[in-house]
């Protein structure tokens, strides 16, 4: 669902973008009750007293206040890229700000990379997370039903990963409606509690919090590594500005969202003032008996809407990195005919499944995984943070003063969360940061070797006009049709020519020298797509621009070389690609552990053809052998 960011809404379309922002927007920070409150007490060594309760109630209501509401929903929110958000689109924004300081941008973008990838780590957590929590509560149902709470946790997961290659497009529309009677709920339970209890609601001074810092500062540092779970799934509000605009996602925040967490928590807090045996799982001992064997239901389906939403995100995610040249292609199916969005990759898809598989075996509980989960949420707010000041800076030329203190409060803040999280690095937090570190490798990797693989093939290239001149000296026979070589480097004569020319001894009536490019912005605009210049002897050089959110379909592109005054016929056209095999050797370059993995990722991505949308029953690929 995308809607132009500027265009004025109806109240129609007001009321369905905010109930679908619900359903994608809020799944994960909506599902943190379920855990975030006793966790603080299980890995805070805490004792449920009424100062130690309704000091981490404070916490949690300012972490909400600060975190969420300042920071993202009125600050970050207006970072936006041409109307998208989240950390590639603040990468683009922020590094093209910079693009005069080289050191500078060579350093935001690994800072950037970085988060991305450890954003991976998180999509293994959350899912995790989430749907352990919500099948514990069989636990406080049925005490004996422990044991299966395990296989009934993969069971569902199981089923997520395979409905994804089905899309969501026909229950996605069930996702904004669950998750409305989920916030409800939420509500309703907490509030019953808070009206036993009224007095619960002075920790929305802060000086509760201030005062359980001043008196406990050993314990409440521990205690913020826990109190930050209250605030995971914050990122999403930016990242799915794009689909949803910012005036439904700030809507449904401070209409729904902020006030139903809110309830539920202090709720979580009234009940544990009067039964603080309860500790073991406050979530579901606040619902009476009857209630909650459908509360289980309901929270698995809440957390499945959550996890399903962070699946689209990894989805939306790697296509977007692997446009801005640092993973190499994969395989991507449509699954809407109707939304460009709604995407399939069959590697990530089952490469996620199998990370999270491997965790919850390992872990085997919510309580376990918590200790996992911090370190990742915290490292993505920091580099958000970083990343704000840089756009704030130099992309929107505020003075200095302002931007420090802009993004100062936030960035203590943040550095605060992350050093209360990195003493759990060694009861968890070490598998996220592992799938982190692997993914950045990759991703470097990818994009130092793509740099060698240029850099060698132009050393070797020939230039592309003197070429022409020669062969049009004494040329070749010349056959009906047009040859579109596809070329990496501008200006340079693709190998498929040189092979073509020597094997079959013939050129085309038309010939298009096509490259493309990709850039740091989400969109380009047709009129923006193509550049074109005449060589002579019908032969053209193009240019192809898109954007890190664009379909690179160069067939599409092409038809826009009409108003150029160069007619293709779709049914007379070839597509000659250059395969290139890389072969490491020992010397220069970088180090061959990575030059074989290079070697082994170039070898293993998916065609040109189908990233490109060429159709596959007109092209040709010529290859050939290129050390690095």
């Amino acid at each position: 669902m995308q809607h132009p960011s500027n265009a004025p809404l109806s109240k129609s379309q007001l009321a369905a973008l905010t109930l679908g922002a619900l359903g994608v927007v809020y799944g994960d920070i909506g599902t943190s009750p379920l855990y975030a409150f006793k966790e603080v007490f299980a890995h805070g060594h805490l004792q449920p007293t009424p100062e130690n309760i309704h000091g981490i109630l404070s916490l949690m209501f300012w972490t909400l206040t600060v975190i969420v509401s300042l920071k993202y929903v009125t600050l970050i929110l207006r970072a936006d890229n041409n109307g998208e958000g989240g950390l590639i689109a603040m990468l683009a924004l922020a590094s093209t700000a910079v693009k005069d300081k080289p050191r500078t941008r060579s350093v935001l973008l690994a800072i950037g990379i970085f988060g991305t990838a450890i954003f991976f780590g998180d999509g293994v957590i959350t899912p995790a997370i989430s749907v352990l929590s919500a099948v514990e509560g069989m636990e406080v149902a049925a005490p004996g039903l422990e044991r299966f709470v395990v296989p009934i946790t993969l069971v569902v997961l199981t089923l997520l990963f395979m409905v994804q290659k089905h899309g969501t497009g026909g229950i996605g529309k069930f996702f904004g409606p669950i998750t409305a009677v989920w916030f409800i709920v939420l509500a309703v339970m907490g509030m019953q509690h808070i009206l036993a209890n009224p007095s619960v609601l002075v920790a929305m001074s802060p000086h509760h919090a201030l005062g359980f810092i001043v008196n406990h500062p050993g314990l409440a540092f521990i205690a913020l590594g826990a109190v930050i779970l209250c605030a995971t799934g914050a990122e999403a509000l930016y990242a799915d500005m794009g689909h949803f605009g910012k005036l439904p996602i700030r809507l449904a925040w401070f209409s729904l969202v902020m006030p139903a967490l809110v309830i539920n928590y202090f709720g979580q807090g009234a009940m544990l003032l009067a039964h603080p045996e309860n500790i073991g799982n406050p979530f579901f001992e606040m619902a009476p008996q009857w209630a909650l064997y459908p509360l289980v239901g309901l929270a698995t389906c809440a957390t499945f809407i959550a996890s399903q939403a962070l699946i689209s995100a990894a989805f939306s995610v790697t296509k977007q990195v692997i446009q801005l040249g640092y993973l190499p292609r994969l395989r991507v199916l449509h699954t809407s005919e109707k939304e460009t969005g709604q995407i399939y990759i069959p590697f990530v898809n089952w490469s996620l499944y199998a990370c999270i598989v491997m965790a919850v075996i390992f872990f085997g509980s919510s309580s376990k995984l918590a200790a996992a989960y911090g370190i990742t949420v915290t490292i993505d707010m920091l580099i958000t943070t970083v990343m704000t000041f840089f756009v704030i800076r130099f992309a929107w030329g505020l003075g200095l003063a302002l931007c420090v203190a802009a993004t100062g409060v936030f960035f203590v803040i943040d550095v605060l969360f992350f050093s209360a999280n990195v003493v759990k690095v060694i009861d968890g937090g070490w598998f996220p940061l592992l799938i982190g570190v692997v993914m950045f490798s990759l991703m470097q990797t990818w994009k130092d070797g793509r740099a060698l693989l240029s850099e060698r093939l132009r050393s070797d290239a020939i230039d592309l006009h003197p070429f022409l001149e020669a062969v049009f000296c004494s040329p070749p026979l010349r056959v009906a049709g047009t040859a579109v070589f596809m070329n990496a480097d501008a200006g340079t004569t693709p190998n498929a020519l040189l092979h073509n020319l020597k094997h079959n001894k013939v050129l085309h009536h038309q010939n298009l020298f096509v490259t493309v490019r990709s850039h740091e912005v989400p969109w380009i605009r047709d009129a923006d797509r193509i550049e074109v210049e005449d060589m002579g002897n019908d032969c053209w050089q193009i240019m192809l621009h898109f954007g890190f959110k664009d379909e690179p379909d160069v067939p599409r592109a092409l038809k826009l070389l009409q108003a150029h005054g160069v007619q293709i016929d779709d049914m007379e056209t070839s597509y000659f690609l250059s395969r290139d095999i890389v072969i490491p050797t020992i010397g220069g370059g970088m180090m061959p552990w990575r030059e074989k993995l290079f070697a082994s990722m170039h070898r293993n991505a998916s065609g040109v053809a189908d990233f490109l949308s060429l159709p596959t029953n007109r092209v040709v690929e010529l290859g050939s052998k290129v050390e690095i």
